[in-house]
This record gives C-alpha cells, structure tokens and sequence, in this order.
C-alpha cells in the first residue's frame, strides 16, 4: 500500500462522508492521523459514519457545530459542501487548509495521472484514455468522478501503472499539490454556478487542473474553445491542442473525413461507432491524451470501432416496437442535452426536469426542432414547459417521476421515434445522483 509520505497534518476533519469522504477517512487512518469525521446524516442512519467508528474515529453527526474544528490542522472536505458552509468558512477564517480527497490520491500515486475535467465529456473522455492504454497492453487504472474513488485506487498502484482520473471542478478547488502528467481541459460552459457563483471563478476551478504542472508535463486542450485556450495560456505545461476544425501539427486533428494525431493519420470517421458529433472533441482529446502515454494507433482504432458509450451518456437502452430508448442522465446542464439533440435526426421525445439552479433554459430551443414532445419531471417542470411552448412544441406533459415519464413518452410514442432522457438539470431534488435517475430509466424501459 502506497502512503502519504508528503502530508504533514496529524489532527485532520473530513467533512461529508459519501464515497469520497469514507475514503479519505480510512486512508488518514491507515496513516496513522487522527481522524474526526462530522457528517449531516444522524449516525443511527449511517452506516459510514458506524462502521468508521467502530474503526477508531471520531464521529459527530447530524449537525455541524463549528466546535469539530477544535484541534485540527487541515480540513478533507467532501466535494459537493459549499465554500458558505459555516465550518468550511470557520475553517478558512482560522487559516486551515481546506482540501478535496484528490489531493490524497495525488500523494499516494506513484506512477503517472491523466487528469480530465471539463463542463462536458468528461466520463466519455476518460474512459476512452483508459480502454486505448490498457488495449495497448499499458497498465491503467480509471477512477475519480466516474464512480471509483481516486485515493483508494491510488493507495494500491504501482509505479509503473497510470492512474486515469475524471475530475470536477467542486474537486479541483481543493488541491494543494495535484499534478497530473498530462492534463485535459475539454470545454467551459456555464454550469454550476449556484456553487461557483460566476463563470470566471468555476472556469478558474477547472483550471487547477494544470496549475501545479511544469515544462515536463503536458496539458491537452480544446483549441476552438476560446475560454480553454485564453485559461491555457498560463500553463506552464506542453501544450497539445486538439480541434475538429482546424489543423494541429502538434495535436489531435479532424479533417471532416480522417482522424489525426500530429500528421499520422488514425482512421477514418466511418469506423467509429459512437454517435453524436459532439464525441469527436471527446475522441481527439482521448486520443492527444492516451498517445501521449504510450497508446498506440492500432489501439486507439480498436477502441474506437468497439466502443459505444459509457453508461448514462447517450447510452443506448433497447429499441421496442421500432422505439429506440437512450439514457443520458449523466447531461445535468444545457450543453449536454443540446449536444444529445444533435446527435438523433428521427424525432424525439425528449424527458427533462430536475434540481432548479436558477437557470433558464432558452439556449436549449434552437435545438429543439425535432423535439416533438416534452415530458417533464422535477423542480424545473414549469421552466421547461415555459420553453416548449416558445419552441412551438405542442405536447408537453408533466410527471412526478422518471419511471412515470418513460410510460407517457411510450403511449404516445410512434414507431421511428428516440425516446430520450436528457434531463439538462441535476438530480438531486428528487435522486440521490445521475446514476440512481438513469438506472430508473433504464429499469423502466425494460419493464415495458
């Protein structure tokens, strides 16, 4: 088991527990810190917060008194606490640390980090990188947003395997010393910015990525995003530009017909099987990000005439009676769901609704011209339905749910129709992720 050999903190506080902070808890405590965990859930609900105790630490539940602070020297803060929470804000008022558990996985890993972040394509992004090394005979590991937690994958790899990691920004606010051997800034679109509160502070968040990289490094990024590249400027890293429009003797290229890293060509568009225009940023960026690694061409075509999508990403369901179902739960902002759009020409009935962030939804109207019907679910339904009648969409229903929405969208479905759930929100007003909203979806299709 690999240690945190550069973490000079003995009294440390994980707040929020989740995956990441159980993680975090039980590695501090294999290291030999103190550990006090304060989480919201009451203990006699939570099983973490038991199991953690029985180990040893020091568990306070069910509020946040800012008294969990007494002693401590650093803060491990689970991703998704605002910076207003009053403990984090104490904390910061005092001067202590405070850091995301990917900080821990940057110290416990020994061999190289492909770090990943962007406002879209992240999961499709990394796990591309990850199926072009390992099919090129590389020892790779996936973790990080994408489901595993990074340190508990970190605390076991050798030094000669490459720890492929999807990052957010919430977790990219909290590094230190973070640095990946290649870096990979996808896009930056307005998002989450009931928690970053201004597109400049969240574009700066993702910028972390590469922040602590030096001349040996490398960062991939989006040349036809001008906020990537204006960000980029700054990086003191090996710049490797990736573009479906322009020429990119340095990086990853798209003609219209061929795909290119530097001037080899990699294959021809007609392979690749994975749909939606929008994944040619993603595949250029997998392929810049894993040949940089060691991925060879062979590889990266293998890869790419097999792969189809990652679950809760435009995946594709099943098709019943000529109806074909995708699941893109994953899209929790307006660019995801527009670029889902874009990828069907038959019409669609498209599912949404979810967490209300304070944003309206009239930049998803120009892409809802094969949108024949909207079914609504959430906090943001009647924003929605605001929507569908600006765009002319006539057949619009209200659900309380997922499940309910697949049985509406079927009954009035025709045969040639996508019925796809896109929702362009988060799901955290009636779910506890995108994974559990999808796997509804997904168990509902199949009950049809």
């Amino acid at each position: 088991m690999n240690t945190l050999k550069q973490f000079p903190y003995q009294n440390v506080l994980v707040l929020g527990l989740a995956k990441s902070g159980t993680a975090a808890a039980r590695i501090l405590l294999e290291n030999g810190k103190n550990v006090r965990v304060n989480d919201m859930k009451r203990e006699e609900e939570n099983e973490e917060a038991k199991e953690l105790k029985q180990l040893g630490v020091e568990v306070i539940t069910g509020h946040h008194p800012l008294t969990v602070l007494d002693g401590i020297e650093i803060v491990i803060k689970n991703p998704g606490i605002p910076y207003e929470n009053p403990v984090v804000a104490e904390a910061i008022k005092r001067n202590i640390p405070v850091i995301t558990e990917i900080e821990l996985a940057g110290q416990l890993a020994e061999g190289p980090i492909v770090g990943i972040t962007g406002s879209n394509g992240k999961t499709t992004t990394t796990t591309l990188v990850y199926e072009m090394l390992r099919s090129s005979g590389e020892k790779a590991n996936i973790s990080g947003n994408i489901g595993t937690v990074a340190s508990e994958v970190a605390k076991d790899i050798e030094s000669d395997e490459i720890l492929v990691v999807e990052l957010s920004s919430f977790q990219l606010l909290g590094i230190q010393s973070f640095k990946p051997t290649v870096s990979v800034l996808l896009n930056i679109f307005e998002a989450h910015l009931d928690y970053h509160k201004t597109l400049d502070h969240y574009a700066n968040a993702k910028a972390n990525i590469f922040s602590n990289q030096t001349e040996s490094d490398f960062v991939v990024y989006n040349l036809d995003d001008d906020l990537v590249v204006e960000l980029v400027e700054n990086a003191k890293a090996k710049k490797v530009p990736f573009s479906t429009k322009q020429h990119c003797q340095n990086g990853a290229w798209f003609d219209g017909q061929t795909v290119y890293f530097q001037d080899q060509p990699i294959m021809d568009k007609r392979e690749i099987v994975l749909v939606g225009e929008h994944n040619f940023e993603n595949i250029l960026a997998a392929i810049a990000a894993a040949s940089l690694m060691g991925a060879k061409p062979e590889a990266i075509r293998n890869v790419l005439t097999t792969f189809q999508g990652v679950r809760h990403r435009t995946q594709f369901v099943r098709k019943l009676n000529n109806r074909s179902f995708y699941n893109d739960s994953k899209a929790t902002n307006l660019l995801a769901t527009s670029r889902a759009l874009e990828s069907f020409e038959q019409p669609v009935i498209l599912l949404a609704g979810g967490l209300d962030r304070g944003n309206d939804f009239d930049g998803l109207i120009p892409y809802l011209d094969n949108v024949k019907e909207l079914v609504v679910f959430g906090q943001t339904a009647d924003k929605l339905i605001k929507v569908a009648k600006q765009a002319g969409i006539e057949h619009v229903k209200i659900v309380d749910n997922v499940e309910h929405a697949v049985h509406e969208a079927y009954a009035s479905s025709e045969e040639g129709d996508v019925i796809l759930l896109s929702p362009a929100c988060a799901s955290w007003d009636q779910y506890r992720s995108f994974e559990e909203r999808g796997d509804m979806f997904v168990r509902a299709v199949h009950k049809l």
